[in-house]
This record gives structure tokens, C-alpha cells and sequence, in this order.
């Protein structure tokens, strides 16, 4: 097979410029969306428009993890999806990575974030350090994953493109390897891939051949009052289009996801009015509200549970 070598690319690569990535002379990239519930890439287009310019041709994403529990790992992967779907049209079958560094997380959660990513048609990656790769169950994640990517870096690690396998992680499935933080002394990770399936998957991607769009996909179809938009999400949640204003009947706490496990952006007092655009109910009668924001990542609160209304729509 023809081993490639490819970097990874995050905010600390913002300046890097098309002459930059014509340097480094790779044909692939994966570029980090999103981070948690409460944190998007804010240079996605340009990374991807100035490597795409400098001779890159396919491109995967991914989201740095920090969940601890199978519920989180739900939140996060929405949270990927979405903003990765808004802010650059990733495509069904792109490979969509999960960055999985912090100590604690559960091989549990981690089989439910790529089961998420696989449910929303999605090829799944996982991504981790040989140091926390003995606190994961491999075996159990493996039905979960299209490509394996581990981060190794000999003692000095290397800045060129040709790294020693003397040094090589000896661990299962490894599609592609990580081996130094420098690569060309530009400061951005190189790997290289060890597998044909590790140049498979990228190269499947309907987002190969720089095909990935700066612009938010659009509707075929405009919604119309008599023809509402419905959706379901990766919770399994139906959501329906619905444009109005809710009035707090008294406190009420304004989440980053439409579960009581996600985190809260703050607590609304009574007499708040909140305009929506879509509900959804959950499996014990919630009727959640989606509050778009103009950070781009939607707020969530309860405006009904039941037949209780806990304020007034308008």
C-alpha cells in the first residue's frame, strides 16, 4: 500500500498560509468542528479553504471529547453533527472522528458517541494517545469504528515525512499513526496512514476532492406553514418547526441540550420571553423549545410538561 501522510488541523493553525500547505505537500486533512457543548472552531472555512487551495483534496472532521457519561457522550455527539452540518456541509459517509484524551471517559460513552455519528450516516474514527489507550476496551469499540488513529511521538519526534516505525505503537487496528507535533518545523501534527483502509475511508469521504462547502447546506424544499419542517435528532427526538415566543411563568433553566443532564447557560427568570423555532417532547412528556442563538449553537428549555404549561406562547 502507498502510506500517506497527512496533519490535522485546529484554531493553532489559523495562520497557516496556501504557500504554507503547499510546503507541507499533503493530500489529506482532518479538521477539528467542535469541542464539548460550548465550543466551535471559529476558522473551519478558512482552514479548509486555504488547505483545499494548497493541494489538499480530502478532508475528515472531528470533536474533541470531554463527556464522562453515556448521556454527555449523546449531547457531544449532537453537538458535533449539528454545527459540523452547519458550518461546512459535511456530507453523509464522511469520516467523523472522535478526539478521545481525557482521563475518565468510558469505553461505554465512547461506543454511544460513534454509534451516534454511524446512526446519522456517518463513517466513525477514533482517535486517542498510546498512554490512555489501555483505559479504553479496544475490542468493544472496534465494531463502532471505521479507522483507528493513534497519537505515539518517539522520544525526539521527528519534523519530517519519514517516520521511524522503529517507533511504531504496538496496539491492534491502527489505521493511521501520529508520530510527531512538528511536522516541517510548521508546528501542526503529521501522520501517516498504515493501512488501506486507513487511505480508504478518507478517500470514500463524499467530502474528498475538496468537494467540503464553506456554505450551510440548504433545503430542497421551503417549509410552508401547511407543510411544517420535522426532523429527528440523534436522541431520537422529533422535532418540528414552530415560530413563536414563550413568556416564563417562573424560573426556568435555559440549557445547551434538550435533556435535564445538559449543562445549563443560565436560569431564566419569570416574565422572560424566549422566541423559538422548533418543540420537541420526550419520553417522559417534556415539550422542550429550541431558542436559536447567535452564537450558532441553539438553547433548550421545558415549556410544557404534560398538559402544565410553565408560561404562556405567543
Amino acid at each position: 500500500m502507498a502510506r500517506e501522510i497527512f496533519v490535522d488541523l485546529s484554531s493553532f493553525q489559523k495562520d497557516l498560509t496556501v504557500d504554507d500547505y503547499k510546503k507541507l505537500g499533503v493530500k489529506k486533512a482532518i479538521v477539528k468542528i467542535s469541542e464539548s457543548t460550548n465550543y466551535v472552531n471559529p476558522y473551519i472555512h478558512d482552514l479548509v479553504d486555504k488547505s483545499a487551495a494548497g493541494g489538499v483534496n480530502a478532508f475528515a472532521f472531528y470533536h474533541f471529547g470531554r463527556f464522562t457519561n453515556d448521556a454527555q457522550a449523546v449531547n457531544e455527539a449532537k453537538y458535533f453533527i449539528d454545527n459540523s452540518k452547519a458550518k461546512i456541509n459535511v456530507k453523509p459517509k464522511t469520516l467523523m472522528i472522535l478526539d478521545a484524551e481525557i482521563n475518565g471517559m468510558p469505553t461505554s460513552s465512547v461506543i454511544v458517541f460513534l454509534k451516534a455519528l454511524r446512526d446519522a450516516g456517518f463513517r466513525t474514527g477514533f482517535y486517542t494517545g498510546k498512554n490512555l489507550l489501555a483505559s479504553f476496551d479496544l475490542e468493544a469499540i472496534k465494531p463502532y469504528m471505521d479507522f483507528f488513529w493513534l497519537a505515539s511521538y518517539p522520544t525526539v519526534a521527528p519534523a519530517d515525512k519519514n517516520p521511524d516505525f522503529n517507533y511504531f505503537p504496538s496496539a491492534k487496528y491502527v489505521d493511521a499513526w501520529q508520530y510527531t507535533d512538528n511536522l516541517l518545523g510548521m508546528k501542526v501534527d503529521g501522520s501517516i496512514t498504515v493501512t488501506d483502509n486507513g487511505n480508504d475511508v478518507f478517500n470514500a469521504s463524499d467530502n474528498a476532492n475538496g468537494s467540503a462547502s464553506s456554505q450551510p447546506s440548504k433545503p430542497s424544499i421551503k417549509p410552508t406553514p401547511a407543510q411544517p419542517k420535522t426532523w429527528t435528532d440523534v436522541q431520537g427526538m422529533t422535532w418540528h418547526e414552530e415560530h413563536g415566543t414563550f413568556v416564563t411563568g417562573g424560573a426556568i433553566n435555559l440549557r445547551w441540550g434538550a435533556t435535564t443532564q445538559s449543562a445549563i447557560i443560565t436560569t431564566l427568570p419569570a416574565g422572560s420571553e424566549v422566541k423559538y423555532n422548533a418543540w420537541a417532547r420526550d419520553t417522559v412528556g417534556r415539550v422542550w423549545l429550541q431558542q436559536p442563538r447567535s452564537n450558532g449553537h441553539d438553547g433548550y428549555l421545558v415549556g410544557r410538561v404534560g398538559t402544565e404549561a410553565w408560561g404562556t406562547f405567543k
